[in-house]
């Protein structure tokens, strides 16, 4: 069996930008255990499978360790194989996934954007953990999926080397730094909760269904433009609207293969 597989920087205009993704076109579904060793072998953050079901697309997102619910960079790029080399006659798709239905609209500007569900985090009080992985004083803590912590300034956010084997006992998929941006609105960096197989996430789709919402009510804005300070850098324009939020990217392929199995 070949399966066609694209590598795709995602969130980003710029070749070696943004965060990576591998994209699989699937006939049908395979087994799990097949689709993880996938992942596995590609070792990049996420690899997005897709297989067309009449009208909408099936989408699942797995890590080199596990499936995840949501993945908002292999989605933009799932949705950029699809407008670009597989359907270039639509400028809409939707998405079935294991977070409902996810919709992508190819923009006149070339730029794609995602309609995700809001996931607003809720506040707690900043666990031990978080003084134990951080040299600079958080200023909160919030949880949805993720732990959300707001730092002073974006500085601080540049400059953050936190120990992450501090961070491995929260429940938690992700853990969160933010700060109000100088030149955009609110920035951000992303680690991941297994820092053995992937410390840091370049570019998130899915943390920003959690930190539009927050930093809508804080700014008390709907319209956002968000920096991801990783050290590939990735932007997002950014909006809500009621329980969704809409995430607006680009995309660059890097390569395109096949993988015989």
């Amino acid at each position: 069996m070949k399966i066609p597989i694209y590598q795709v920087d995602a969130f980003t205009k710029t070749l070696f930008g943004g965060n990576p993704a591998a994209i699989c076109h699937l006939p049908y579904w395979l087994d799990d255990k097949t689709l993880l060793n996938i992942a596995i072998e590609n070792n990049l953050a996420e690899t997005g499978y897709f297989v067309k079901k009449d009208d909408i697309y099936e989408i699942r997102w797995f890590m080199p360790y596990e499936e995840i619910d949501l993945c908002g960079h292999a989605t933009l790029a799932s949705a950029y194989i699809i407008f670009n080399y597989l359907d270039t006659s639509i400028d809409e798709v939707t998405f079935s996934s294991k977070s409902g239905i996810l919709k992508a609209k190819k923009e006149d500007n070339g730029s794609i954007t995602l309609d995700f569900p809001s996931r607003m985090p809720a506040p707690i009080e900043i666990p031990k953990e978080v003084y134990d992985a951080f040299k600079v004083k958080p200023i909160a803590t919030y949880a949805a999926r993720d732990l959300i912590i707001t730092l002073s300034s974006e500085k601080e956010i540049l400059n953050a080397s936190p120990n992450l084997e501090a961070l491995k006992g929260l429940p938690y998929l992700c853990t969160i730094i933010t700060a109000k941006g100088k030149n955009v609105d609110f920035v951000s960096r992303v680690f991941d909760a297994n820092p053995e197989a992937h410390p840091e996430d370049p570019v998130t789709g899915s943390a920003h269904a959690s930190l539009v919402p927050f930093w809508a009510e804080k700014l008390n804005k709907k319209h956002l433009f968000a920096e991801q300070l990783s050290a590939r850098r990735g932007q997002l324009e950014c909006r809500i609207e009621g329980d969704r939020v809409f995430l607006s990217g680009y995309s660059v392929l890097y390569l395109v293969g096949e993988i015989e199995i």
